[in-house]
């Protein structure tokens, strides 16, 4: 580089008026010119290497479909991606100005979501139509000069795809589970039609009667299953001491070890984590072996409470974990698929978690975390965020 010439000259220039430009200096001074051409070579091309990635990381920044502001830690806008400044300012860069002074004209889905301390969803009602959006924030360089990155990501269209995904497989298993009590039923009346007519063969009507109810009452079962998943009421909370729900359980089923319960109350709804424990543990025995091993433990975290129930069964593979918990889905062969549906519901309705995951040397482990605490959640009715 130039200045590096420069600084050469002037160092060369110096010795030889100091009476020291010897050949032993000079060659000292080749080589040191050697080596600062080669290290501006080396930081020339570092600069160019990372112009490059700068310019290929503003690309990906300005294609993404999600909003991208960065604040700083007042909240003024250092930067806004096109998505972000079409979704928020109708197009134009309003990198500069202050987003938290904005907030008061803001939809208050999206206020809420931003001011709050965790991701979030937010639905908003854009021109009579709903539109959800998932909100995520991270700070960088913590400190004086921490900045906030904001992500918003549109999420209506993946989330009606996956609403036909689901409705179009709710509609497989209903009519699977119809044609198998049906068909049986269907049989067994044409059975009952030809035995009638045979005065001698009238005992095998029993038989005949017998199918036709069990076919029915599995029917009948199954459908209050959907049921009750689609009626689930909102839980209402109090405070319950985990002695009481955890006796209830070991009562119910005696092969249940129960650990030593901590004193001590959960808040929640009494009947619904009482289903809860009921559909875990029942899972549990049916994947166990005669000699079930099931234990049911308390453990105390942050912010609430954990549940554990273990058992040391086959397990489950990767595939099944993936799935476990979504509604329909079941490895059993006359499983509805709701038992584990519907215990996410009422946790999550509960704003707790539920984790599945196999245990060393065998076996599941569910863990269900319920806060001690209510939440609530914001109107997300009548609001826009074309504009904020």
């Amino acid at each position: 580089m130039v200045e590096v010439s420069v600084v050469v000259g002037v160092v060369l220039a110096f010795v030889a008026g100091a009476g020291l430009a010897g050949a032993w200096a000079s060659r000292a001074l080749t080589r040191a010119n050697r080596k600062l051409s080669t290290l501006s070579t080396s930081l020339e091309a570092a600069r160019r290497d990372s112009a490059t990635r700068e310019r290929m990381f503003g690309a990906v920044v300005d294609a993404a479909p999600m909003a991208i502001l960065l604040l700083d830690r007042v909240g003024t806008m250092i930067f806004t991606n096109p998505a972000a400044r079409e979704l928020f300012f109708g197009g134009r860069d309003a990198a500069g100005e202050n987003l938290l002074s904005m907030l008061d004209a803001a939809p208050a889905p999206f206020r809420d979501a931003l001011l709050g301390s965790e991701d979030a969803l937010f639905s908003v009602d854009a021109e009579g139509e709903f539109e959800t959006y998932h909100l995520a924030k991270r700070t960088l360089d913590p400190g004086d000069d921490a900045r906030t990155l904001v992500l918003v990501r549109p999420l209506t269209r993946e989330l009606r795809r996956q609403e036909v995904a689901v409705w179009k497989k709710l509609l497989r298993v209903i009519s699977h589970e119809l044609n198998n009590s049906l068909a049986p039923i269907s049989s067994m009346a044409d059975s009952a039609r030809r035995i009638a007519q045979h005065p001698e063969k009238l005992h095998q009507l029993d038989r005949v009667f017998a199918t036709i109810e069990e076919r029915a009452t599995h029917l009948q079962e199954f459908l209050e299953g959907y049921a009750r998943l689609a009626r689930l009421p909102s839980p209402r909370r109090a405070h319950v001491a985990w002695s009481e729900i955890f006796e209830s359980v070991h009562e119910a089923h005696p092969v249940v070890s129960v650990h030593a319960v901590p004193r001590g109350t959960g808040y929640f709804d009494r009947a619904q984590m009482g289903q809860v424990l009921e559909n875990l543990v029942k899972n549990a025995k049916e994947s166990s072996a005669a000699t079930p091993e099931i234990t049911l433990g308390l453990e105390r975290a942050e912010g609430g409470w954990t549940i554990v129930v273990s058992d040391r069964g086959p397990g489950m593979s990767d595939e099944v974990l993936a799935s476990a918990l979504l509604p329909f889905y079941s490895t059993k062969e006359r499983g509805t698929g709701l038992g584990l549906a519907l215990c996410r519901e009422i946790v999550e309705a509960h704003a707790g978690k539920i984790r599945l995951q196999n245990r060393q040397g065998g076996g599941l482990e569910v863990a269900v975390f319920v806060p001690d605490s209510e939440h609530t959640t914001s109107p997300t009715t009548r609001l826009t965020i074309t504009r904020v």
